[in-house]
């Protein structure tokens, strides 16, 4: 899809992201769209049920901003642009790395469409990925609560929790065959990384049709510290206690009900039927 200046932009913010910076931000595109003469419409506290009248969507807030949008409008073929209004922005970085606003501002209204691949959790679309265990329980933790940006919170919280979790049993079946025991944690991943720089997956790809799963074995409090900084830079997958491999549906099912997050939004389950939609969201980046 070619980029062209007879637009006519929907800018959907989430009000509460990243403690005021979406608000900002969402001010900050009005003005640089006023200078152009760009048709904008900002919707803020409430969401229109369509966007069918517009020609893109520019989304202003963090990954649970994004996961929300892709809820409450499935199935959109509108050209997409995230701004890093939120406190994580995991996914924003995927797509646009440090870019400066003028850069992504610039690169999103003149550059054309790439696919990226969208994933279902039970009845629920997801965008950056889920992560079941211990991950869940830091999501629990953090529900209702002011976050720090990038991944401050997140840290605080893992290092906390690193004590107190107890690990479930889980059954995991795919294509690449089935695992059973304790686990500390599993992560479906669609993107690289989580918890506002946590290189979970550093090999994953938004666009290849496929998940990157990542499961760790149950591990002591102790080890759990000790091997923190290496799952936080992304240096974990040859560890023996990990298994990664890349599969387009998994199904986990767990002794008593699981904590997870998709895309950072808190939820529990028992079981977990989770599959890729390959080119489901059209991206500007």
């Amino acid at each position: 899809m070619q980029a062209t200046f007879e637009k006519n932009i929907a800018i959907v913010c989430n009000p509460l992201a990243g403690a005021g910076r979406a608000v900002f931000l969402a001010e900050k595109i009005v003005g640089e769209l006023s200078k152009q003469i760009i048709s904008h419409t900002l919707f803020n506290e409430s969401w229109p049920n369509t966007l069918e009248n517009f020609t893109d969507v520019f989304i202003v807030g963090g990954d649970g901003t994004l996961n929300y949008f892709i809820n409450q409008y499935p199935g959109i073929e509108l050209p997409l642009v995230i701004f890093n209004g939120g406190t994580g922005n995991d996914f924003h970085w995927l797509l646009y790395g440090n870019k400066t606003f003028d850069e992504q501002f610039q690169t999103a209204l003149n550059t054309n469409t790439k696919p990226i691949d969208m994933g279902r959790c039970n009845d629920r679309n997801f965008i950056n990925g889920v992560g079941i265990g211990f991950e869940g329980g830091v999501a629990k933790a953090l529900t209702g609560k002011k976050k720090r940006p990038g991944k401050t919170s997140f840290l605080i919280t893992i290092l906390k929790k690193i004590f107190m979790y107890r690990s479930n049993n889980y059954c995991i079946k795919s294509g690449e065959g089935t695992l059973t025991g304790k686990k500390l944690l599993i992560d479906i991943c669609n993107g690289k990384r989580a918890g506002g720089g946590f290189y979970i997956a550093p090999e994953a790809k938004a666009d290849d049709g496929l998940f990157d799963i990542i499961i760790v074995d149950a591990l002591g409090p102790l080890r759990r510290l000790q091997y923190l900084s290496l799952i936080e830079k992304g240096k974990h997958l040859n560890l023996p206690f990990v298994h990664h491999f890349h599969t387009g549906k998994i199904i986990i099912e767990s002794d008593k009900p699981a904590q997870y997050h998709l895309d950072g939004e808190y939820f529990e389950a028992q079981k977990l039927e989770i599959k890729i939609l390959p080119d489901a969201l059209n991206f500007r980046f």
